[in-house]
């Protein structure tokens, strides 16, 4: 016996149309399936609206920006605010779709839907318009989707799954990291671009990177020329749609195939062991405020999707003209929606939450104290083995960095390991015990149950100065961005060694050199997850610009000529590397070691055994004392600081018997892991110079 299927169905068989709109044979489609679906012989297209009062779906030829047919939506095809509804007999390769919204007009109360605006899929898997380009020219600004055929092989790869706390992260933007010539990649600027690089990455030894944006974002927001430079949306921070890779980070087209580059580079990466985090932004979109684009959410539901004041205006935690009003059960299911599509289609490790404060806040703006966006986000299945990193504030003065409602779920960018730590290391007063304290993974902001999973410690990051130019510049120099220099953070805590911007003077870049091997250093021995910014394992630099958001240019994009003059940094951050891996206990807390030496000591002021800290302290030790991965011998280390400028003695202490102290590295020698000068107790640390020694147990390698 035969039956019709029902509207949720997907057999193996064409479906049976149960009617026609406009010459096109439809039926009811899967409304528990967002976005445009593949049904045999036919899509299914959904989309939902509280407020909207009827639909229609708009076709169109590729590159048309008048469509050849308007679908509206039968009652049939709509239950509660969800217009779904399958058309059959498109043609994939060609057709293009978009909606048109109806629903009240009411501005003071957030209701402004126009039935004249074509509206993008917010679950579009591909979005058109971005991807033509004719001599660096956009044609068009309708944004329209395309419909998806997803074909690809995972094969066998399973995700690294590394340990939070042994994580070396390296923060990169896809473009600028290939873009340059010097890349000699062959498809720079793209997916496949930083996919032939993968070598390089191995060489250097980090294993996860974190992306900037790669969904769909505006490039052209506030394009503008200056001084004969095109700028633009460089970085990505203004999203057009979520669900969507950008396809101008693709090395060819991919006409319904959009996701094939991105995954293919996600399987190498994670065949190779390095895991991937995406940046992502659910703190605001490219739509702006009032007068702003209108494609998408406005049309929809825009008091739903954004935070409005009293009259109807848009709030701006974000800086950029709205905020996405995340805790609303809506718009909340919709990035628990997007979080676990990147998780289980794309095969992504974790994410990075720009602004993630934003998404702690009520309709209102009001900080909640369990925010539930946050909440079912740590406690979701399809993400529970992913990671979840807060940059923990916004543009609205909400600072969370310790305090990020977390469910032990949630770590953190731990911006004042940032702040403490460029202090301390350019020579401050009063900064020796915040130092020791984010060096030790920051107890005084985490409890110890969350310590090695809670902080990702950075001193540099695409927003603010590169490891080169935080010891080249005292003040930032954003003339290029066309706002007079007054964009960008002024408090870089930055120092120039006493000469602006490059110098020809060979003191000043010695002790610029290491002044960055210092910071490494230190970065790289501190417990928790590590961070740094592409390029600075080879001094690249954006000639003082902190905030280059907007140059797609030689000033962001990565010279790798750099690389050749710079080998010697190159290989002094590869062998930091190493070190960090060969030793868990600078990663975290491990086993107790059998010599009796408690996990954490300090030797501060020079003295062994010295926990006490003076206003004019500048000369720290901290001991890691552990055991090693296989448990089979002690793991013990000591990081020792001198950032005064002069010469002080460190003193060791004295070793359990049979143990031996081993000076591993001395950033004032010129080959600072082949140090000299040690005579097993006590070490002459020249002026603002760092050493990592270890106790080498009885029998043990050096």
């Amino acid at each position: 016996m035969s039956r019709t299927p029902h509207s949720g169905s997907l057999l193996p068989g064409r479906l049976h149309a149960t009617g026609e709109v406009n010459g096109f044979q439809i039926r009811p489609g899967l409304f528990l399936s967002n976005g445009a679906t593949l049904v045999p012989g036919g899509v299914s297209f959904t989309i939902h609206s509280f407020n909207g009062t009827a639909c229609e779906l708009c076709l169109f030829h590729q590159a048309d920006q008048e469509p050849f047919a308007v679908l509206p939506f039968p009652e049939e095809c709509r239950m509660g605010g969800t217009y779904s509804m399958i058309v059959f007999d498109l043609d994939i390769q060609d057709i293009e779709y978009a909606y048109r919204m109806d629903g009240p007009s009411d501005p003071a109360r957030g209701l402004i839907f126009d039935r004249t605006k074509f509206l993008l899929d917010p679950y579009a898997r591909a979005v058109t318009v971005q991807s033509i380009w004719a001599g660096g020219e956009r044609l068009g600004r309708t944004y329209h989707a395309r419909v998806v055929e997803d074909t690809f092989d995972w094969g066998t790869v399973h995700n690294p799954r590394i340990p939070f706390s042994d994580m070396i992260i390296y923060e990169m933007h896809v473009r600028g990291f290939t873009q340059h010539a010097s890349s000699q990649v062959k498809f720079p600027g793209t997916f496949a671009g930083l996919e032939e690089k993968i070598p390089y990455l191995l060489e250097l030894g980090v294993n996860a990177v974190e992306l900037m944006p790669v969904f769909e974002f505006d490039e052209k927001a506030e394009e503008r020329v200056v001084n004969g430079q095109k700028l633009r949306n460089y970085w990505g921070y203004n999203p057009i749609c979520f669900f969507a890779p950008n396809l101008d980070y693709t090395a060819e087209p991919e006409l319904n195939r959009e996701s094939m580059e991105l995954k293919r580079l996600i399987r190498s990466l994670n065949e190779n062991g390095i895991e991937v985090i995406l940046d992502v932004v659910f703190n605001h979109t490219a739509e702006g405020d009032e007068t702003g684009p209108f494609f998408s959410f406005k049309g929809l539901d825009n008091n739903i999707y954004y935070m409005l004041t009293p009259d109807g205006r848009y709030y701006n935690f974000s800086g950029v003209g709205n905020t996405l009003n995340c805790n609303h059960p809506q718009v909340r299911q919709f990035i628990l929606d997007c979080l676990r599509y990147w998780t289980v289609e794309y095969r992504v490790d974790g994410f990075r939450f720009d602004l993630a404060s934003i998404l702690g806040r009520d309709e209102t703006g009001s900080p909640l104290s369990k925010p539930p966006l946050l909440e079912s986000l740590a406690f979701d299945p399809v993400l529970s083995h992913v990671k979840l990193i807060a940059e923990a504030w916004d543009a609205g003065g909400l600072y969370q960095v310790g305090s990020f409602p977390s469910w032990n779920r949630w770590s953190e960018w731990n911006g004042k390991y940032r702040d403490d730590l460029r202090k301390f290391l350019k020579g401050d007063g009063g900064m020796a015990e915040a130092a020791v304290q984010r060096i030790c993974g920051s107890p005084d902001l985490y409890p110890p149950d969350k310590r090695p999973n809670a902080t990702v410690n950075f001193i540099t990051c695409h927003d603010g100065f590169t490891l080169y130019d935080l010891y080249a510049y005292n003040a930032k120099h954003n003339e290029a961005n066309g706002w007079n220099n007054t964009d960008g953070f002024d408090d870089n805590n930055s120092w120039n060694c006493g000469e602006e911007g490059p110098s020809q003077n060979p003191a000043v870049n010695a002790l610029r050199d290491r002044l960055r091997k210092n910071a490494l250093t230190v970065l790289l021995c501190s417990r928790g997850a590590a961070m740094f910014l592409a390029g600075d394992e080879f001094g690249n630099s954006q000639s003082g610009n902190n905030n280059a958001y907007c140059q797609d240019n030689e000033i962001s994009w990565l010279n790798w000529e750099q690389l050749e003059r710079n080998r010697d940094f190159f290989d002094f951050t590869r062998r930091l590397i190493a070190l960090r891996k060969a030793h868990p206990v600078l990663r975290a807390a491990t086993a107790l070691s059998r010599c009796g030496w408690k996990d954490l000591s300090l030797h501060n002021n020079g003295k062994a055994w010295n926990s006490e800290f003076l206003p004019e302290t500048r000369q720290i030790g901290v001991l890691f004392a552990g055991r090693d991965a296989a448990d089979e011998n002690d793991d013990i280390l000591l990081l020792a600081l001198n950032m005064h400028w002069e010469t002080h003695t460190q003193q060791l202490p004295t070793p359990p018997k049979g143990f031996c102290w081993h000076l591993v590295l001395h950033t004032s020698e010129e080959n600072p892991f082949e140090p000299a000068g040690f005579n097993g107790a006590s070490l002459e640390m020249g002026p603002r110079s760092a050493a990592v020694f270890r106790l080498i147990p009885p029998g043990g390698i050096i």
